[in-house]
């Protein structure tokens, strides 16, 4: 990506980036809780083989990420491992952590 990626960029290239048939028939709010700088709370819906985001806390997201915003982006665009940011305490998971381990194959962003 030539400009700058943000988490607010990030969000709104999300229901485009969408692979319905990784998903399958998977129905689930993720909810994301990034914090610092450009960070925010999202909600994203994966439901009848669609994607949709939107600026708010769910109630009952299946999945709760929380993260600082600037390691989220790095997480994305491979500057870092998802796996040892786990590990290192940098993303935090609260829910379906089969979701989790699945989630980033569910989208293909542009390079």
């Amino acid at each position: 990506m030539s400009e700058q990626l943000t988490i607010e960029k990030l969000m709104s290239l999300m229901p485009k980036a969408f692979v319905p048939e990784k998903a399958g028939d998977l129905e689930a709010v993720i909810q994301f809780n990034l914090s610092g700088e450009g960070g925010g709370n999202w909600a994203v819906t994966i439901s009848e083989g669609s994607c949709s985001v939107s600026r708010e806390v769910a109630e009952n997201p299946k999945l709760t990420l929380s993260a600082l915003a600037s390691d989220y982006l790095d997480i994305i665009t491979g500057k870092v491992n998802a796996m040892s940011a786990f590990a290192e305490g940098k993303v935090k998971l609260k829910g379906d952590l089969a979701l989790a381990m699945k989630l980033m194959t569910f989208f293909k962003l542009p390079a």
